[in-house]
């Protein structure tokens, strides 16, 4: 007899691919996604026994997706998700809880039209959580590139027999940000609140004296919070591009932070997470 126990499990579609066209005459709105869908509930008995009685195949779920497209649209992607997440669970008696994950590319217009340009960097993202108690809205941004000149040190800091870094006074400090936010409601203008957020992080990065990457993570945390009363909670990701001033003076030549090689790899990461006071926290496994 077997001891193993089933502690937790999830199963879905992901990398959907859709992109929706919305025609208003001749002027068109283009939307670009990538679709993850997560499922779980009543479904012990696939992963003990194989029974599949209980099961919505994933491709089922990537289907509804492109029906829901053509039936209802995609004005914005909180909404879709929503949508989404609350009909799994609804139409299906053995799903209690789904996660549906959405990240928007960026497209913007050439001519006014119907010609466009894919920016590839910044995307927006949402991930809702729905089941019978509950429903989550988190919204979001990667790929949000952040750069300042001059404003930045980094002193102060541990030395022990394998430090080599330099303590600096001025630097270039730069990150490309990933960001997820929770929304105190589940309903509302997410297109301005989402701006309005964006804003709020470039505001608090360029406006904040760096004396270490993680202050500027707070300091941007704490501006959305200060600013945006439609979130509760905000978790940062923020890797430090590092840009190393070049040693000329082999060519007789100074430096006075002017040139500098940029690296990808490696690189530090900082992380963290501001939270209002009294709120009750989010299942962490759902973000």
């Amino acid at each position: 007899m077997s001891d193993s126990l089933l502690q937790s499990h999830r199963y879905g579609k992901r990398a959907i691919r859709l992109v929706h066209v919305a025609r208003d005459g001749e002027r068109h709105f283009l939307t670009d996604l990538d679709v993850d869908i997560a499922l779980t509930g009543d479904l012990e008995s696939t992963y003990l026994t194989g029974d599949n009685t209980g099961v919505l195949t994933t491709d089922a779920q990537k289907n509804t997706v492109y029906a829901f497209a053509k039936q209802y649209g995609v004005e914005r992607i909180e909404d879709f998700a929503l949508l989404l997440a609350r009909h799994f669970v609804r139409s299906q008696p053995t799903v209690s809880r789904s996660r549906v994950g959405i990240s928007q590319h960026r497209w913007d217009r050439i001519t006014p039209q119907h010609s466009f340009v894919r920016q590839d960097g910044e995307r927006r993202t949402v991930a809702v959580t729905h089941d019978a108690d509950e429903t989550w809205v988190v919204g979001g941004l990667s790929g949000l590139t952040l750069l300042n000149s001059t404003g930045s040190e980094f002193r102060g800091f541990v030395k022990d027999e394998y430090t080599t870094l330099p303590e600096t006074t001025d630097r270039i400090m730069a990150t490309s940000v990933s960001a997820n936010w929770r929304y105190r409601e589940t309903a509302g203008d997410f297109d301005t609140w989402h701006a309005d957020i964006r804003r709020a992080l470039v505001t608090g990065f360029a406006e904040t004296y760096s004396r270490s990457l993680q202050q500027t993570l707070y300091a941007m945390g704490e501006k959305v919070l200060n600013t945006c009363p439609a979130v509760v909670e905000v978790r940062l990701s923020l890797p430090n591009q590092h840009h190393i001033p070049v040693d000329l003076s082999h060519f007789g030549l100074d430096n006075p932070n002017e040139v500098f090689v940029a690296t990808d790899q490696p690189h530090g990461l900082i992380e963290g997470a501001l939270m209002r006071e009294g709120v009750p926290a989010a299942d962490p496994a759902w973000w």
